[in-house]
């Protein structure tokens, strides 16, 4: 039996160089707000992985205080969907409204809870996500074209 393959062109360095520059710049911050300590953990690993440098916040109250802080210093809010006291999507509005140009990345492995509610307008990553998914979420929502 024969399988024939089609030829493609040797990758190329300079589309590669391109994509490359799409992504958030190195040494972006991101402000992860997530109350489940074991996936904050593995939030800001997976940032520092990419080259990101991140602050785990618990909670909305927290974020919030953290952003009045030093929103300057943050590039993105990435930020769980239930967490108690407070949701996401009401802290994700609250940020859209005092910091209209930080953008903002849902995630949640509860899709009921979007189905009701929706995601307001943010993009979702759902839960479980890779490294990969993290990073093409991030760079959805910070580069400019």
């Amino acid at each position: 039996f024969t399988l024939y393959l089609p030829q493609v062109a040797p990758a190329d360095p300079e589309q590669d160089e391109q994509a490359h520059s799409r992504m958030l710049k190195a040494g972006a911050r991101v402000l992860v707000v997530e109350d489940n300590a074991e996936v904050g953990e593995f939030a800001t690993q997976a940032l520092a992985e990419l080259g990101y440098g991140s602050h785990w916040a618990p909670d909305g109250a927290q974020a919030l205080q953290e952003l009045e802080n030093n929103a300057s210093c943050y590039d993105v809010v990435f930020t769980d969907v239930v967490m108690p006291g407070g949701s996401g999507i009401d802290l994700a509005e609250e940020v859209r409204r005092r910091y209209p140009g930080l953008p903002v990345v849902l995630t949640s492995g509860y899709s009921h809870i979007l189905a009701q509610r929706g995601s307001s307008g943010f993009t979702l990553l759902h839960k479980p996500y890779s490294i990969e998914e993290l990073a093409k979420a991030l760079r959805a929502v910070t580069v400019e074209d």
